[in-house]
């Protein structure tokens, strides 16, 4: 146990199955971490944070608590909105956080906390104006414009992901159909696989053979390594995948003009598949392409714990 305070905070990520408490110190580092089940109604969930806080407490000077929240909030963080995976609505987490645990506590977006652990410990140091591209399930995003968060007039800024890019398109959980991430997402590798394996192309291609004989075991992962592999199914799908990432790096240059787009998420991990072919495709698609600079692109460091390291730092900021 530490024999004197060193500025800790305790950064959460969560999530709709499990949440994991980070303590987090003031250069990014996460000392230690514990995990839970993510609860199902507002009082187990806000007992079950008290429960991981109290546990780090006991053993380490913890001065605020941060939460990642993958939902709306408003725009002072005040209030969680509404979070598809999580019980609170409309309810006013922070305050009640704040007398639950008797220390400062910060909520965030998981998307922009994710992009301030890049922007102090990460990816992101040295820029002032770039985006974080999150690419998992879905497609979240953040965007650091001088040097702040930006979370637009109502807190819900920017949504690239649930941009409608084909009329009539994929259906997306969020309501509307041809959604960007719809087709650029790890869920979206997973469509195209199986719409392209329908069309009874590649027909010596075990990813196709597998997605036939039982289409609900595909997964992203799955994709991405059988195009590792030559599967010609994989490398086509990662193919389309590489050109829907270029479309959503012009669309974002085009809007934003940043001087970086950082590329996150679970996807990231196999960028070297795809994102060279993404950026030649996006380099040709920008208004006056050939005749302006590109964004730097490249991809996060802090993986999966950027959230909670970015978070615990907000939450720091708070305590001070």
């Amino acid at each position: 146990m530490p024999q004197t305070p060193t500025n800790y905070a305790v950064g959460f990520d969560i999530g709709g199955t499990n949440m994991r408490a980070g303590l987090v110190d003031a250069s990014g580092h996460i000392i230690t971490s514990l995990s839970a089940p993510s609860p199902r109604t507002t009082h187990d969930m806000e007992r079950g944070i008290f429960d991981l806080v109290a546990e780090l407490k006991s053993q380490y000077p913890v001065d605020a608590v941060g939460l990642a929240v993958a939902g709306f909030l408003d725009p002072e963080c005040e209030t969680v909105r509404f979070a598809p995976h999580l019980p609170w609505r409309d309810e006013p987490v922070r305050s009640k956080l704040e007398d639950l645990l008797g220390l400062p506590v910060r909520l965030e977006h998981d998307a922009n906390s994710a992009a301030w652990g890049e922007h102090r410990f990460g990816a992101g140091q040295g820029a002032d104006n770039w985006v974080l591209l999150a690419l998992g399930t879905g497609m979240g995003a953040a965007l650091i414009d001088n040097g702040e968060i930006y979370r637009g007039a109502f807190g819900t800024a920017p949504e690239f992901g649930h941009l409608r890019v084909v009329r009539g398109g994929r259906p997306c959980s969020c309501g509307k159909e041809g959604c960007l991430e719809r087709y650029c997402s790890g869920t979206a590798l997973v469509y195209t696989a199986r719409e392209l394996a329908s069309h009874g192309r590649f027909p010596t291609s075990p990813l196709r053979t597998q997605i036939t004989t039982n289409p609900e075991s595909v997964t992203g992962k799955m994709i991405t390594s059988a195009a590792r592999d030559g599967d010609e199914l994989g490398i086509a799908v990662v193919s389309d995948f590489s050109e829907w990432l270029g479309e959503t790096l012009s669309i974002i240059a085009d809007v934003l003009d940043p001087g970086m787009i950082i590329i996150g998420g679970g996807v990231s991990r196999d960028a070297d598949l795809y994102l060279d072919q993404a950026i030649q495709h996006y380099s040709t698609r920008i208004v006056g392409a050939g005749h302006r600079p590109l964004a730097k692109i490249g991809t996060a460091k802090l993986g999966g714990d950027a959230g909670m390291i970015g978070v615990a730092d907000l939450a720091r900021r708070v305590a001070v």
